[in-house]
């Protein structure tokens, strides 16, 4: 392997499987169970919209196989500013995700260690413990990252087949009713807002795309990368999350800040829920891990570029933009410290609501992207994942929209300071 690009295919794949792999699994079956058998509905169109959002990354990857993934990608195909949202948005999305993903891994250290999370307070120190613990791993180096999530994502994708192909036998026919829609709304509204919290599972699949720079033969190890991990990835979540609805009842579940080990408890006993407890914090360290990887590489981009401070694009020895990654964490800690009062479930829910409409106009403007560039067969393609996006982002809800639509106009004014900055000396110099 090349020294200077330390990620292969086998890494490049564990870092789309173990960024799709995370809290999701773990946790959506308490925000799914009050729909029931509608969920079954969400996931189908989220897995078909994903492979179309997958093929549509792999061609961009494969056309454009710089870093920054969806922000590279808006910038060349529409320029500077877009560039620039594409960036701030996709940033936001990633900071949002460590957050949710630092609280599933407390509400899974929770299963094991109840006392740790008797509080809200302990639950978001435990939540903020392990992301900073993940944020130390990054700043080590790009290949110890590489390296923590190949293991982690090992560690995870075995125990969660062999636990959703054998539980899936035992399920309840009656626990995947069709219920009264969650709070009454209608059908295709039901139907839209699963789809919406099932995406949340999907978030990650163009994680390859985004250290490009880092992989070794990016245009043949991203395209492959990105197809193959979302299979994995897909049917591994899929299939354990129907079990958990199948297998408890939605009362039981709708409140559990552990849904899987409550399930493994009511099949198979205290011992099995501790264990699926063990692996739901492995897997939600692990994407955690990924995600922190992540977080400085759009950032790093978009400095580079000169549209954001040249503080991002700045690598420590160990080659890690250092800057992005605390500043990165930082704000995931404040979201998570600025709702800690919530219950786990429900900030859980929150955080996810809102980094997956922050990371689907990435995706909209991506879709985009191709479709302009391509006049091909790869339209059809592109302009179905475009429908869908558009679909997911509108079933996130009004209280996410907002929160995302201000966050993302927010960093206009920085862009614009940033390219005044940037003019000035060449205007003073003339």
């Amino acid at each position: 392997m090349n020294p200077a690009k330390p990620l292969g295919l086998l890494a490049a794949t564990a870092l789309v499987v173990g960024n799709m792999i995370g809290s999701g699994v773990f946790l959506l079956p308490a925000s799914l169970a009050p729909y029931g058998a509608v969920s079954l509905i969400g996931w189908g169109i989220t897995l078909g919209g994903a492979l179309l959002l997958a093929l549509t990354f792999a061609r961009l990857a494969t056309h454009w196989p710089q870093t920054g993934g969806p922000y590279a990608f808006a910038r060349n195909a529409f320029g500077e500013t877009p560039g620039f949202l594409i960036a701030w948005s996709y940033w936001i999305s990633i900071w949002c995700a460590n957050a949710a993903i630092a609280v599933g891994f407390a509400g899974s250290i929770g299963a094991i260690f109840p006392d740790l999370v008797s509080t809200p307070a302990r639950g978001a120190i435990c939540a903020l413990s392990a992301l900073w613990i993940c944020t130390a791993i990054n700043l080590v180096g790009v290949r110890e990252a590489g390296f923590t999530q190949v293991l982690t994502t090992l560690l995870k994708v075995v125990p969660l087949l062999l636990f959703g192909g054998i539980a899936i036998w035992f399920m309840d026919a009656h626990n995947l009713r069709l219920p009264e829609t969650g709070g009454g709304e209608s059908l295709p509204h039901a139907i839209q807002a699963t789809v919406a919290l099932t995406l949340w599972a999907f978030l990650g699949l163009e994680a390859a795309t985004v250290p490009a720079g880092s992989i070794a033969d990016a245009k043949r190890t991203i395209p492959r990368a990105t197809v193959i991990g979302t299979l994995i990835a897909g049917v591994a979540t899929i299939l354990t999350c129907t079990a958990v609805l199948g297998l408890l009842p939605a009362d039981r579940l709708k409140d559990s800040a552990a849904p899987m080990a409550e399930a493994a408890r009511a099949l198979w006993g205290p011992g099995a829920a501790i264990g699926v407890a063990a692996v739901a914090a492995v897997s939600c360290f692990g994407a955690l891990n990924g995600w922190v990887l992540l977080s400085a590489q759009v950032p790093l981009a978009a400095a580079r570029d000169g549209l954001l401070p040249a503080r991002f694009a700045r690598l420590d020895k160990g080659g890690t933009p250092a800057f992005g990654v605390v500043v990165s964490s930082a704000l995931a800690s404040a979201l998570v410290i600025s709702n800690y009062t919530r219950s786990l479930v429900h900030l859980f829910t929150f955080s996810i609501l809102l980094s997956t409409a922050a990371c689907l106009l990435p995706y909209v403007v991506s879709s985009a992207a191709w479709l302009r560039r391509n006049d091909g067969s790869g339209r059809i393609v592109a302009a179905l994942a475009l429908l869908y996006s558009v679909y997911a982002l509108i079933g996130t809800g009004a209280e996410a929209l907002l929160w995302g639509a201000v966050l993302v106009l927010f960093g206009l004014p920085f862009h614009w300071l940033n390219q005044w900055r940037n003019r000035r000396p060449r205007n003073e110099a003339a």
